[in-house]
């Protein structure tokens, strides 16, 4: 692949959703050829208004692109895309780049992008994101990268459409690897923020006070400010983030997992288990804080 990019470059964006769209939006907005498909086409609206083109499917989104992203929500949904119903890898052009946005983990990802070389002529980089959906309009997502030094840089000029930082952490696998670090931090942060809120209720706090007042110090973080307030304030809408999308994400992390044992996010991880029991799958994360105040949740 030409590693000048440049507005002439061609684009399939696959996954469309409350990460992918922004992202796309930004991408064809900054004059780059775009294609886009989602599993539920309406998702597409806002990229077609940016000026990327629908496409009907998957295949016809890749075909002639010079680099495809995936923005999918799982593992399984990336193998579908790929080597399934949507027959992505047998229509890539020979040289084309996958850039996969998902998060899906390091095995899964050398699997991958193994099979496809297989098949095809393309190359593969996983660039999982941080920074939700707020970074994503904003533009200033945070890339974890791997992949070879020359792919990523020559990648630089279209991440600079929607990310502030790319951060390049070695060869293959290692951006998902240095994501679900990333996941475990948040996951167990964000119960343990449900846990701080519950106690200052019960101690005549305003729960809704604690975030604010923990500002600026040791336990502020971005899941307190954004999250906390949320849960605090019993707020679910708009959506930002699946209670199904952090249990997957922590269930990836003990999948990966070969070293010693991780007690804190195994119990972290049953939390979630439970949670998914419970039918919160599709409930944004806040939904969390009083199911698990009212007992609900172990």
């Amino acid at each position: 692949m030409d590693q000048n990019i440049r507005p002439t470059t061609r684009i399939g964006f696959l996954g469309t959703g409350l990460m992918g769209s922004p992202i796309a939006c930004h991408i064809a907005r900054a004059g780059y050829e775009t294609a886009v498909w989602n599993r539920s086409p309406a998702k597409t609206a806002e990229a077609v208004v940016a000026g990327a083109q629908m496409a009907a499917n998957p295949a016809a989104a890749v075909t002639n692109a010079d680099i495809v992203f995936l923005c999918l929500t799982d593992q399984a949904a990336v193998e579908d895309v790929l080597f399934g119903a949507g027959q992505v890898s047998t229509k890539l052009r020979a040289g084309a780049m996958v850039i996969d946005l998902s998060t899906i983990g390091p095995n899964p990802t050398r699997d991958f992008a193994a099979r496809l070389a297989e098949v095809s002529e393309a190359q593969w980089i996983d660039a999982p994101l941080t920074g939700g959906v707020a970074g994503a309009k904003a533009g200033t997502l945070i890339a974890l990268v791997g992949g070879e030094t020359e792919q990523v840089e020559g990648l630089a000029p279209l991440f600079a459409q929607f990310t502030s930082r790319v951060s390049h952490m070695g060869g293959l696998g290692t951006g998902q690897a240095t994501k679900l670090c990333n996941q475990l931090i948040v996951s167990v942060n964000i119960l343990a923020i449900v846990e701080a809120l519950t106690l200052a209720g019960g101690q005549g706090i305003d729960p809704t006070c604690l975030p604010d007042a923990l500002a600026g110090g040791w336990a502020d973080s971005l899941p307190l400010q954004i999250i906390g307030k949320r849960m605090a304030a019993h707020q679910t809408e708009p959506k930002i983030v699946d209670v199904g999308i952090i249990a997957k994400d922590i269930a990836a992390v003990l999948a990966q997992t070969s070293g010693p044992d991780m007690p804190l996010t195994r119990a972290a991880a049953k939390i979630y288990e439970c949670a998914l029991d419970a039918g919160l799958a599709m409930a944004d994360v806040a939904a969390l804080g009083w199911h698990i105040q009212k007992d609900e949740l172990p």
